[in-house]
């Protein structure tokens, strides 16, 4: 009977692998490992001896992944990654269905995250409180990178994504709203184009959804903004406008709060309605799995 090769390289190997890439160094990943830094170099030295090529650049103190690291990361990710569910099936306590809880890694851009992810996952937890959770939050771009790396299992995002190995569905829609502070002059009256096109606007930083979907929104109509200025949260945005700095084009989930309480207030314009879609994003190598997609496929109504 042919038997089968054993495989070159241990799990161990790879973990450290994966370590090293997401910290940086020897020394950090061997903490993550509970590996001292001599074995933690020797691993990888070890890894790297096995496959024939070096991973990593080594600049100064740092260890940067190369072409090749670059290539084979998402397929160790992949593999540990199924591995530990195939452990957490038989190790850990099944769900009413018989089923293993559900282990998911999610990542969100900041509107999704801050203000539809928290109800959807305590609808979850209500339903299956043995789930575990793990939730990253980040503006689009770095979502969809964070899953082209496989470092989480699906993506929600609320802008495009050009990621060539990400497959991209419709999960919801967002609708825009035009804020104003409550003492500012425009909240009285309807505001034409130039009025608009002449306004301080408060915009989110590049790579944000937010972003994205309100240059395609308004640019087509207002050809350019006067004055801007750039915010990296939607929170640190909202309360520049409630505090007069300018107007702003947001979620409804993210004005909602300050609309209820008269910080700010709606600008009545000639503007159709702005509806945006949200996306979940997932890799090519990673489908969601059925108990995944009924977690997230329903995500809870806003306002």
């Amino acid at each position: 009977m042919q038997q089968l090769d054993r495989l070159r390289f241990t799990l161990r190997q790879l973990e450290v692998l994966i370590a090293v890439a997401d910290s940086g160094s020897t020394a950090a990943a061997g903490e993550r490992v509970a590996l001292s830094q001599s074995a933690t170099s020797a691993a990888l030295g070890e890894l790297e001896s096995l496959l024939g090529a070096q991973l990593f650049d080594r600049v100064g103190r740092r260890l940067l992944l190369n072409d090749r690291g670059r290539a084979v990361l998402p397929q160790v990710r992949a593999a540990l990654d199924d591995l530990r569910r195939v452990e957490a099936g038989f190790g850990a306590t099944p769900g009413a269905g018989g089923e293993a809880p559900l282990d998911l890694r999610l990542a969100a851009s900041r509107t999704i995250g801050t203000y539809l992810v928290p109800p959807m996952l305590a609808a979850l937890l209500g339903r299956q409180p043995q789930a575990r959770v793990a939730l990253r939050i980040a503006n689009t771009r770095a979502v969809a990178a964070a899953v082209a790396r496989l470092e989480v299992d699906v993506g929600l995002v609320e802008g495009h994504c050009s990621e060539p190995d990400l497959v991209v569905e419709r999960w919801a829609e967002d609708r825009l709203v035009l804020v104003c502070a409550a003492a500012d002059p425009l909240a009285s009256r309807p505001v034409g184009d130039a009025e608009l096109r002449g306004a301080r606007w408060l915009l989110r930083e590049p790579g944000s959804g937010t972003r994205e979907a309100v240059e395609q929104a308004l640019l087509p109509r207002l050809d350019y903004f006067v004055q801007t200025l750039e915010f990296d949260s939607n929170e640190a945005l909202l309360q520049g406008v409630a505090a007069g700095l300018g107007i702003a084009c947001l979620s409804v989930q993210v004005a909602a709060d300050l609309l209820a309480l008269g910080r700010v207030r709606l600008v009545a314009t000639e503007l159709p309605p702005i509806v945006r879609p949200l996306f979940l994003v997932h890799h090519r190598a990673r489908v969601p799995s059925p108990a995944l997609r009924a977690a997230l496929l329903a995500p809870a109504a806003g306002p």
